[in-house]
């Protein structure tokens, strides 16, 4: 399975931007997906995930109310909304997907190349 995250660029703080990953196989429908971020000289976090149908997801505290995660398994893509960027969601944004179908922070097998959201003014 690959998997290409694309979406980031630069943002002013309070603006938004939507990131997207798009998967080379249709067997990513049947996996949970989530995304991670890795801020310059700190270790990669968990920031959100999403079951296999969609139905579920799952949130970092830290993004709760502010990001939004969604899927269109048609299109093999998953995404990741983000509201109200602060500048401490700069970081490098990395998608994968999970061994299980249900949204959780570990057992992801597959991951994508990262891409970079730099929240500044």
């Amino acid at each position: 399975v690959q998997l290409q995250a694309s979406g980031g660029g630069l943002v002013q703080p309070g603006g938004s931007l939507r990131l997207s990953c798009a998967a080379s196989r249709r067997t990513v429908s049947n996996n949970a997906m989530g995304w991670f971020r890795q801020a310059p000289g700190k270790e990669r976090e968990f920031v959100a995930a999403i079951s296999w149908r969609g139905g579920t997801t799952y949130y970092d505290d830290s993004v709760k109310g502010r990001f939004t995660i969604s899927r269109d398994n048609a299109k093999n893509t998953v995404y990741l909304q983000m509201n109200s960027l602060k500048p401490e969601d700069t970081a490098v944004y990395y998608c994968a997907q999970n061994r299980g179908s249900m949204p959780k922070r570990t057992e992801y097998a597959y991951w994508g190349q990262g891409t970079l959201v730099t929240v500044s003014s």
